[in-house]
């Protein structure tokens, strides 16, 4: 009985899949029950056993995916052997979708689904079915689990989840060559018929490229594709489901394939010659000319680099690879010369830097091409016969001594002649000159090579014609040293020395220094100064290593009698011609303890005996009469300072230097020079005039004739007696002075000082009196007594 109703819910489910609703069938074949009475069985040895069967067997229900029907599908009946079918049980239904999606009739026990279903979103659903009694709700029976399962169909179409594809294989792959792999899915279940099952084809695309149908991978269908001729490919791909069938839903991708590059392309000039020129002026390093193979490959497949393989211009020019234009670069590698030659010709080949092995049989990957380069004529700078030139003058050399000679030509063709000098910013003290014709460097003055060893100037040569254009040349002198200065001490530190010396004891090692240059096994040689040669106190030894020992003579010394000791030492260095010099060495006494440790060397207080000795006093008191002497000087001179510092009583007579570097003040100028005492020397006694005030002193004009001075006086014998008195007389203060004349001032009746009026208005001064004056007044005296007298004749 047990199999038979399991066939039965087996047969109900199928009817629901074939959407078989026939009452009856349902009726019938949805209801599983089991006799509610309990089976007996004999057992061994005549024992009856009882066996409880189940109210509930069942494992599944299936309903069918998308049914769009107007009723309710009925899902399959639940009936329970304790159902005597008086209404007395009630079924009910829990677990997902109960309520819902899936409803029970608690009389009949059917199930019905009220909604559309779809596998993609759920495929199956748990449930829980138990039978209680309608007035208690007491359960009958355990509850019991069941599942509905939702039936495919083919109602998703397959999808590129990963679409658009983009993809990329190089130029000239061979024939099934793998380019990209597209995988598309279905969303219906792949256990269930042909619903998931795909195939892949190609749309569009062909005849370059074909898919497999299984794998969905594409390959290359042509051989030999150029990515010159066509970079770009967009390709359409199908997958189909139900195994590609009639009937079967399909979806679509695109995939774009580019083209890589390789390099299957050699160089190529666009022409076989190519022409430039250059200028004879240019600089080595600047470039003449560009020249480019083309390549149509991309990145370094069409990297292309120059050389130059033959020509006359090989040790002239250069070429060089622009990375970013991929040109060839000519540049001058060595200055051209018109005059010298005028053409050249060069092979310049152009070859890829990176070669495929695979395609190396397509080649050569190189060209060649001609460049001739023509040479312009230019007005070039003179050129010197040397890049720079060095020259030795010895010190002290007498100024016009010649030092060398530079030489520089015009190099082209009309040969201007040249001009030299020195630029002053590179001889800023003008040490040296040149001659502008000869090119003769000479110096001005003496040089000091102690003062300065080397002079490093500039000589610039310049065409006279042309354009003038001007070179420079370096030129360095070297100042040849000369014994012109005597050693000295090292250095000038005083030397202690203990007042218990030991006789005989090395005190102090000197050195010595001197400005000249010392000659190859040149040394110093020491010796004490004559005046103490005989002392009794030190000794000198030359070590005849420009080193001398100083050694003490006598057993100890006293602070007390003499605590400094002066030591001349003469040294001499030995040149040609021999410098000596005396220098001084300090020797100071010190205290010292019983290990020769200084303790003291500073002049400390002592009690003096009873009395001074009589040197003492004697020096004592002559610095009193000296310091006497210099106060009593002092007031003296302040008291002759007291008198007038212009003028002399007894003569009133000035030397006054006028500086005219603008124009006088008038009447308005209160320091304006007064001349009326040269003009009348006589009167200078007992006049003083005032430098405040302007003199009042004028000329009277007398026609024709020359005026003598007054009294005939000759003044340039009266300045040079004054000139000889004033320098002969050493407490005559200088009294000469300079005027500055900064303001002309307003309403001057003599009119302005400046000579810019002279050319259009008359003088009205009488300059006949320069005729007495002297000698050195004649110049004066004949221009402007000349004027005077062809004014006269007019």
């Amino acid at each position: 009985m047990w199999e038979g109703l399991v066939l039965q819910v087996i047969f109900v489910c199928l009817g629901v899949a074939l959407c078989s609703h026939s009452p009856s069938l349902q009726d019938h074949a949805h209801r599983r029950r089991l006799s509610p009475h309990r089976h007996r069985e004999r057992g061994k040895e005549g024992q009856v056993l009882h066996r409880s069967k189940r109210g509930w067997v069942w494992n599944q229900f299936f309903v069918i995916e998308e049914y769009t029907g107007p009723d309710p599908v009925l899902v399959g009946r639940l009936h329970s052997d304790v159902d005597s079918g008086n209404g007395n049980i009630k079924y009910i239904l829990s677990g997902e979708g109960a309520g819902t999606i899936f409803v029970i009739d608690d009389k009949t026990g059917n199930i019905h689904a009220t909604k559309t279903l779809d596998r993609e979103e759920q495929a199956q659903y748990t449930l829980t079915a138990q039978a209680v009694a309608r007035d208690t709700n007491k359960p009958l029976e355990p509850p019991s689990e069941f599942i509905v399962k939702v039936q495919d169909i083919n109602d998703n179409p397959p999808e590129f989840l990963h679409g658009p594809y983009y993809a990329r294989v190089p130029e000239m792959s061979s024939v099934g060559t793998s380019v990209i792999q597209v995988t598309a899915t279905d969303a219906d279940d792949p256990t269930y018929g042909n619903s998931a099952r795909l195939v892949y084809s190609i749309l569009q695309g062909q005849p370059y490229f074909s898919v497999e149908p299984q794998t969905g991978i594409i390959r290359t269908a042509l051989p030999n594709m150029d990515r010159e001729a066509r970079q770009e490919y967009n390709v359409v791909i199908q997958a189909k489901d139900m195994g590609g069938h009639m009937g079967g839903l399909s979806g679509t991708t695109e995939v774009k394939i580019t083209l890589t590059d390789v390099n299957d392309n050699p160089p190529k000039f666009p022409q076989s010659t190519y022409s430039m020129s250059v200028s004879e002026d240019k600089e080595v390093g600047e470039e003449v000319g560009r020249l480019r193979a083309r390549d149509p490959d991309l990145g370094e497949n069409g990297l292309v680099s120059y050389r130059l393989l033959d020509g006359d211009g090989m040790g002239t020019f250069e070429i060089h690879t622009d990375s970013h234009s991929r040109e060839g670069v000519v540049k001058l590698k060595k200055a051209v010369d018109f005059e010298t030659k005028r053409a050249y010709s060069l092979k310049v080949e152009a070859s890829n830097t990176h070669v495929d092995p695979r395609f190396i049989a397509w080649g050569p990957y190189k060209d060649t091409a001609t460049v001739r380069i023509a040479v312009e004529d230019a007005d070039e700078p003179p050129a010197f016969t040397a890049p720079s030139y060095g020259f030795e003058v010895e010190e002290n050399a007498p100024d016009g001594t010649s030092v060398g000679r530079v030489h520089a030509k015009d190099t082209d063709v009309a040969n201007s002649p040249i001009r030299y000098m020195i630029p002053r910013y590179t001889d800023l003290e003008q040490f040296f000159s040149i001659g502008p014709e000869d090119g003769v460097i000479r110096t001005t003055r003496p040089l000091d090579r102690e003062s300065q060893a080397w002079h490093n100037i500039s000589v610039s040569a310049t065409e006279i014609s042309g354009h003038h254009q001007d070179a420079k040349v370096r030129v360095n002198i070297k100042v040849k040293d000369v014994n012109d200065n005597a050693p000295e001490f090292a250095t000038q530190n005083e030397v202690l020395v203990c007042e218990n010396v030991a006789h005989g004891k090395l005190i102090e090692t000197v050195s010595a220094v001197d400005k000249d240059e010392m000659a190859h096994r040149q040394h110093f040689r020491f010796s004490l100064a004559p005046e103490v040669a005989s002392n009794h106190n030190f000794s000198l030894k030359d070590n005849r290593d420009s080193t001398a020992g100083i050694y003490v003579t006598r057993k100890g010394f006293s602070r007390m009698t003499q605590d400094i000791y002066l030591l001349p030492i003469e040294i001499n260095d030995g040149g040609s011609p021999p410098m000596s010099s005396t220098n001084t060495l300090t020797i100071r006494v010190c205290s010292c303890d019983s290990k020769d440790t200084i303790l003291s060397c500073n002049v400390e207080p002592y009690v003096l005996p009873a009395g001074l000795s009589t040197g003492a006093l004697i020096a004592i008191l002559a610095c009193i009469i000296i310091l006497l002497a210099i106060v009593v000087l002092f007031v003296a001179l302040r008291r002759q300072k007291k008198e007038p510092l212009i003028v002399f009583e007894e003569e009133d007579i000035r030397e006054n230097i006028i500086t005219y570097d603008d124009e006088g003040g008038g009447e308005e100028d209160t320091e304006a020079f007064d001349i009326a005492t040269l003009q009348n020397p006589d009167g200078a006694s007992g006049f003083l005039p005032r430098k405040d005030i302007k003199p009042e002193l004028q000329y009277a004009h007398h026609p024709g004739g020359a005026r003598p001075a007054a009294n005939s006086v000759d003044v340039d014998d009266f300045i040079r007696t004054r000139v000889v008195d004033a320098d002969g007389d050493p407490t005559a203060p200088p009294y000469d002075s300079i005027q500055i004349y900064g303001y002309e001032g307003r309403g001057s009746i003599a009119g302005s000082l400046s000579s810019l009026e002279t050319v259009t208005t008359d003088s009205d001064l009488d300059y006949d009196y320069l005729q007495s004056w002297g000698p050195r007044f004649k110049k004066l005296a004949d221009l402007y007594g000349t004027k005077d007298s062809a004014d006269d004749n007019s």
